[in-house]
């Protein structure tokens, strides 16, 4: 996405307010800062705590228009079209969902309107582990369906992303695709961490458990460095997951 012009912002320095780049409302959004993750992440890569409960703050929301972004100030070209038009007016004012998850499904919207078919799929999964925290089983289940529909909707997948899809219709409880799925990639010799977790998976579906499991469930600690660190081994491209979080943000 483009950097933010400085007509996205107050005259004022620190204390200006940052604009909207879709209406140019000024508001207060906090910015993003967390810790790394000190526990092992779930089996589709949603972080342990801290991270895990920082939700909230991932996303800035213009309090006049609706779009979200991890920055409001800056947006995609094709974002204003998205945001005024009546698919994204009609989720706005879908009062049956969670705020938090509106938000992610805001984001979620506005990346698929401009071509972000993956990053869009992870916003909609994050909109998945909101409706999680809120003991939404119904909303939680449509939300990875959504997810995996973008994902199979953009370029072609790497084995990491084809696990966590595996672990989304699992979690969704959509037993035949996740096992046929799963049987696909290993037939591709997938790198080993992933091999572990999609091996856990088709033990889980085989059991017709959809419930969370983490990828230190997988992946036994090594005996000479933290359990953390042997976590991201799940990361065919060995990338720290905030880093990935905020490359998934921008749409990249």
């Amino acid at each position: 996405m483009p950097a933010p012009s400085p007509a996205n912002s107050r005259p004022g320095g620190a204390d200006a307010l940052p604009r909207c780049a879709v209406c140019g409302t000024g508001s207060r959004q906090a910015p993003f800062r967390s810790n790394p993750a000190e526990q092992a992440p779930d089996l589709d890569l949603r972080p342990g705590e801290p991270v895990r409960s920082t939700m909230a703050r991932w996303l800035q929301q213009c309090p006049s228009c609706g779009y979200a972004a991890p920055n409001i100030g800056r947006a995609h070209p094709a974002a204003a079209q998205a945001v005024l038009a009546a698919p994204f007016r009609s989720l706005m004012a879908d009062a049956s969902y969670p705020p938090l998850a509106r938000r992610f499904l805001a984001w979620s919207h506005v990346l698929e309107e401009t071509g972000a078919l993956h990053a869009a799929a992870e916003a909609s999964l994050q909109a998945a582990w909101v409706a999680d925290d809120l003991s939404r089983p119904d909303l939680a289940r449509s939300w990875r369906f959504d997810a995996v529909a973008l994902w199979r909707s953009g370029p072609p997948l790497d084995a990491e992303q084809t696990v966590r899809i595996v672990d989304a219709l699992r979690r969704a409880e959509a037993w035949d695709d996740a096992d046929a799925t799963a049987a696909a990639l290993a037939r591709t010799n997938p790198p080993e961490a992933v091999a572990q977790v999609l091996a856990l998976e088709r033990r889980l579906i085989s059991a017709g458990d959809s419930g969370r499991h983490t990828v230190a469930s997988a992946l036994p600690p090594p005996s000479r460095r933290p359990h953390v660190t042997h976590q991201q081994r799940i990361a065919v491209r060995s990338e720290p997951f905030l880093a990935r979080l905020r490359r998934w943000f921008r749409g990249g």
